[in-house]
């Protein structure tokens, strides 16, 4: 199955092809100030199932592993679409509000959680 993702104005996409690797809802601080929201969700993908298209920019900030992270977003709207973790060379995570329809990708997992949000509950599969 090929799954779709994009930035807001669609400049920067990304194909997945086949089953995601892990769903994971990460409650740290810097992904609650990346997203703006309470936590952000990662879908990892092995890197050969993954094909970007459109250009982007970077910015690489260290991750608690010591590695650094390199997201890349659109530079025009400056949606984040997908990142890839130094410590996880293997993997590219994206996004999971960029997919066209996220609707069947749910979580799998859930990370930092002592810096989840009191008022934030879901259940995971």
């Amino acid at each position: 199955m090929k799954r779709a993702a994009s930035c807001s104005c669609r400049q920067l996409s990304i194909t997945a092809d086949g089953d995601p690797v892990k769903i994971s809802v990460c409650h740290c601080r810097a992904c609650q100030r990346r997203t703006g929201s309470a936590f952000g969700v990662a879908v990892f993908f092995h890197r050969d199932q993954i094909e970007a298209s459109g250009s982007s920019s970077s910015y690489i900030r260290p991750g608690d592993s010591g590695k650094s992270i390199e997201f890349r977003f659109c530079p025009a709207c400056a949606s984040t679409v997908f990142w890839m973790p130094a410590f996880r060379k293997e993997l590219v995570a994206v996004a999971l509000g960029c997919f066209a329809d996220p609707s069947s990708l749910a979580p799998t997992q859930s990370v930092y959680e002592e810096s989840r949000l009191e008022w934030v509950s879901f259940d995971l599969i």
